[in-house]
């Protein structure tokens, strides 16, 4: 993969040989954020877990004290009260069964997170094969499918993450911007980082994390000191 001039000079302030403790690596990945935009600053986990066995999925969400930095937009599926408390609440859009063709045919997918009450999982299990491959099909686990909407809708906004394992078993989560403060970023951070560790199956045998590395949207990966985020 060809990468850029910027990106080739921010690698080079990057010592491939070292494994950085947390404060570090978030310096260096904020300095390294050069872009002409607000870049994301991306924590990538790689486990021990193998997600074939149902045993050893990780699942779950955290509410990061300081947000993502990003504007979420939430669809809701909801009827009767429900739908009336979640508009409240201030969810973006709220709908039934009228919005599966809006989403199947014409391909609406303007939110970036579903919730739904349980109730509604029926309808919204028709939209499996769309909202699945974009990792948007509520969850209970990720507090996603629920009768207190008003909580999803508050806790999202103020700054929910979901971390699960992708196909190689690496975790994929988003703990700010580059305009955060360094403390901002060290304490998204180890939030997430003490979630995961709590989400630990016990039947993962051997390293947990075997690596973790911080990276920003164009900016090169700089490896962490996996054992001094474990003590």
């Amino acid at each position: 993969m060809k990468r850029g001039k910027r990106y080739a000079e921010a690698a080079k302030t990057v010592d491939r040989s070292v494994l950085y403790d947390a404060p570090a690596a978030i310096s260096l990945v904020k300095q390294n954020a050069s872009a002409k935009f607000d870049e994301t600053i991306e924590a990538h986990i790689r486990t021990g877990c193998d997600g074939r066995h149902a045993d050893q999925q990780i699942r779950g969400a955290v509410v990061l004290p300081h947000g993502t930095g990003k504007t979420v937009r939430i669809l809701v599926f909801a009827k009767g009260p429900k739908a009336d408390e979640a508009q409240a609440a201030g969810a973006d859009y709220v709908g039934a069964e009228e919005l599966i063709p809006k989403i199947q045919n014409e391909g609406w997918l303007d939110f970036d997170v579903v919730v739904a009450t349980p109730d509604m999982m029926g309808v919204v299990g028709r939209l499996g094969r769309v909202l699945g491959p974009k990792g948007l099909m509520p969850n209970p686990k990720a507090g996603t499918v629920t009768m207190d909407v008003t909580k999803a809708i508050n806790d999202i906004k103020a700054g929910k993450v979901e971390y699960r394992l992708d196909k190689t078993n690496i975790i994929h989560v988003p703990v700010g911007k580059a305009s955060f403060a360094e403390e901002q970023l060290a304490d998204n951070f180890q939030t997430l980082v003490d979630a995961i560790i709590k989400a630990r199956p016990s039947t993962v045998k051997g390293a947990y994390l075997k690596s973790v590395t911080l990276a920003s949207t164009m900016g090169p990966g700089v490896k962490l000191n996996v054992a001094k985020l474990m003590s």
